[in-house]
């Protein structure tokens, strides 16, 4: 099967989809650059990088689904494990970020909750 079986107006939205994506997740790479303190760094990738994600997923699975002339769902196990594993990690290092500047008494760090 190829590229040619595939109707225009879905060939469009495979694009759109996989183009909007790319431009979310860029967008959190520019946020992670350009944003001043860890705490503002930390949410900019995680936020853009989850939307960028489901966006790339979805003209995937579009995509697959209308090659193989069945529903593929396959790819979405990709979307579940990143969407379930970033925010904890960004829990997890904002904690922990949290947790080294309380230590060294650094005035701008979070208060403790």
């Amino acid at each position: 099967m190829t590229g040619a079986d595939l109707p225009l107006w879905a060939a469009w939205l495979v694009s759109v989809l996989a183009v909007t994506g790319a431009a979310f997740s860029l967008t959190g790479a520019i946020g992670l650059v350009r944003l001043k303190t860890f705490y503002e760094r930390v949410h900019a990738p995680t936020l853009g990088a989850t939307l960028g994600m489901a966006l790339i997923l979805c003209g995937s699975m579009l995509l697959l689904s209308m090659l193989e002339g069945r529903l593929v769902l396959r790819d979405a196990l990709i979307g579940l494990f990143l969407t379930v594993t970033t925010p904890v990690t960004l829990l997890l290092l904002a904690r922990a970020a949290a947790h080294r500047d309380r230590h060294e008494g650094n005035p701008d760090a979070p208060p403790k909750p």
